[in-house]
């Protein structure tokens, strides 16, 4: 499935913008942005490294994928929302890319797992009822397994900055 996220709220637990996951290859409100953890700058065109905080917002409403202490709604599990004005929100939505080599390459697998409380992003095979219907939902799993790997389907891809093709391709001082 694809993460998405619109402007539907959660009518219990955090009652936060509500992320499910769709099938649908073709779905506006699947597009997020990486940026830099919360505080801290990403200059475009910098490769994330495996291992580093990022924050991923949601193109259509600004708003930052989260996780808090609050249960999923059908699985109970950790939920996810979307959280923020305008891209800025707070240190929940900090998440460690995981991934194997120096750099999340597009082509290959990745988790997110969630700074603060180390849950990974997930998805189950439960749907939503109205007003979402047939979404997936979308939790946080303590465990690795096959739901929590996620993989870039389509995008603006910014090339590495000269500074990063300097540092891979140059090893004298």
């Amino acid at each position: 499935v694809r993460l998405h996220s619109h402007d539907v709220r959660y009518g219990s637990g955090s009652g936060q913008q509500s992320v499910t996951g769709v099938a649908a290859a073709d779905d506006g409100n699947s597009y997020w942005r990486v940026r830099g953890r919360t505080a801290a700058t990403c200059e475009r065109g910098t490769p994330v490294r495996c291992g580093q905080a990022i924050r991923l917002t949601h193109l259509g409403t600004g708003r930052n994928l989260h996780s808090h202490h609050f249960a999923s709604p059908l699985s109970g599990n950790q939920a996810r929302a979307a959280f923020g004005e305008a891209g800025e929100g707070d240190y929940l939505d900090d998440w460690t890319v995981v991934c194997s080599g120096t750099y999340w390459a597009r082509d290959s697998e990745v988790r997110f797992q969630h700074t603060s409380t180390d849950v990974f992003l997930s998805v189950t095979g439960e749907q939503y009822g109205r007003p979402i219907h047939g979404q997936k939902e979308v939790h946080g799993m303590a465990a690795s397994s096959q739901n929590n790997y996620w993989k870039v389907m389509e995008g603006i891809f910014m090339q590495p900055s000269e500074v990063f093709k300097a540092e891979q391709y140059h090893a004298e001082l």
